[in-house]
């Protein structure tokens, strides 16, 4: 008959290094942290240009052509807008100071012409209306006759 004995391997023996059985200070949990061994070689301050270099691996090539001629386009369209709106613009003023100042000059100076007018056509009523020949003349020279006497 053949007879069974145990052979035990030392490694099988020794203590593996770790956590005590009890040792709740060694405890963590896995499912609220993710971590990796890549997250050592991620910079601190990833910048907005950086991240969207890494998007160019996500999406496909035939979107980002599609989504790259949309954005030139549009980018196309509003610089013409803005050119021809510039350019509209200094048309505009352009004309309206070589048109509009020497316009408004000659108005300015063509409503004081109508007022000197309107100033000597008043003199001249004025002066007529003073004369000896009406009865605004004979007023006028009794009042000049009788030149302040007292009342008392």
């Amino acid at each position: 008959m053949v007879e069974l004995v145990e052979v035990e391997d030392e490694s099988f023996e020794t203590k593996q290094a770790g956590p005590e059985e009890n040792d709740d200070d060694y405890y963590t949990d896995t499912d609220s942290e993710i971590s990796t061994d890549d997250e050592d070689n991620v910079p601190q301050e990833e910048t907005l240009a950086e991240r969207l270099l890494a998007l160019r691996d996500i999406i496909p090539p035939t979107t980002r052509s599609y989504i790259s001629n949309k954005v030139e386009t549009t980018a196309g369209w509003i610089k013409s807008g803005l050119l021809f709106g510039g350019k509209t613009l200094w048309v505009v003023s352009t004309s309206a100071l070589l048109l509009g100042v020497p316009w408004a000059l000659a108005f300015a100076e063509e409503q004081q012409m109508v007022e000197m007018e309107k100033e000597m056509k008043m003199r001249d009523m004025g002066g007529e209306l003073l004369n000896p020949g009406t009865t605004a003349g004979a007023l006028n020279a009794q009042l000049s006759a009788q030149q302040g006497k007292p009342a008392l």
